[in-house]
């Protein structure tokens, strides 16, 4: 039997992931936890009793709300709590107002008995500096802690450009790497729709890709600006990395995880193509990039590394 348990589920972020797994059907028990000063919020009550609702039409696993107790057994823990970002706000000037409450998280999971191969993916943000902090303070091996990363941002750009090219979505491959974030990076020289180079393709501007590529890096902004915040998307991003591991899909993803020597970056988490299976990182893909594409690559872990100087001693 496979569990998934999801904190921070009384949120938009973590109820709509708990939502798409449900439909995913893969998952046979999902645990909504949300917590604050040890009680249970009734909202996480409500949102498994709402999934529970849709059983007879849209089946799905057992759905049960707690507290961390819950945890023991997991299969897959999806850490989603955290503080809302705000317009203006970048997601590295989440790190001092979240990393405080994700230390507490991470003394919860070390106090509970997870399944012998579990795997913890981090969605709160700033995700890549979350997941080098979980990576280094959990008793995992590191491959089994993973950041949502780039994938919700690559999700974005693939469906703006398909909207763009008038194609299927599933057709365009494309990837953006590096910091979930301002210092992202889109590996263009690696780009196709269904097969063919991006830059050859029937209609390429690279003036209008550029400038979808700038409004996917923005587009957590904008949806916060328009609605309050993302739900939809990063929930169905959430379960493609889950049903990858779930079903060791080996699916080949821009995960986030702490570097070793890939594109010449060491200790420091950001995304990178990465084989997705039951281990959480099966292994990492050094795709052809330019030169320039590797210096931003590198731009970006270096970035992020000054961040964790600043708030982690990294």
């Amino acid at each position: 039997m496979s569990t998934v348990s999801i904190i921070g589920a009384g949120g938009r972020v973590g109820s709509t992931a708990a939502f798409v797994l449900q439909l995913g059907g893969i998952a046979q028990q999902l645990n909504l936890i949300d917590v604050v000063e040890g009680n249970v919020l009734d909202v996480v009550r409500g949102e498994a009793l709402d999934l529970v609702h849709g059983y007879a039409f849209a089946g799905g696993p057992t759905v049960d709300a707690g507290g961390y107790e819950l945890l023991d057994g997991s299969d897959v823990v999806v850490v989603c709590s955290g503080l809302r970002r705000k317009a203006d706000e970048s997601r590295l000037d989440l790190i001092n107002r979240n990393v405080g409450m994700f230390r507490g998280i991470l003394g919860e999971l070390k106090n509970r008995t997870l399944a012998p191969d579990a795997v913890v993916l981090v969605v709160s943000n700033p995700v890549d500096i979350l997941t080098y902090l979980a990576a280094q303070e959990l008793d995992l091996p590191r491959e089994r802690v993973i950041g949502l990363g780039t994938v919700l941002d690559t999700c974005r750009f693939r469906s703006l450009l398909a909207q763009h090219f008038n194609v299927m979505p599933t057709d365009v491959t494309a990837l953006l790497l590096g910091e979930h974030g301002d210092s992202m990076m889109f590996a263009a020289s690696a780009a196709q729709i269904a097969g063919v180079p991006l830059a050859s393709f029937p209609g390429y501007d690279q003036a209008a890709v550029q400038a979808i590529f700038e409004r996917a890096r923005s587009s957590g902004a904008e949806v916060i600006k328009l609605k309050g915040g993302a739900g939809q998307a990063v929930g169905v991003s959430i379960a493609e990395v889950v049903h990858a591991v779930l079903l060791n899909k080996r699916q080949v993803l821009p995960v986030s995880s702490v570097q070793s020597g890939l594109f010449g970056i060491s200790e420091v988490a950001l995304s990178v193509p990465t084989i997705v299976g039951r281990n959480g990182v099966e292994s990492l893909v050094e795709i052809g990039l330019t030169g320039d594409e590797r210096a931003a690559l590198a731009a970006s872990g270096e970035k992020l590394k000054g961040e964790l100087k600043q708030v982690i001693g990294g």
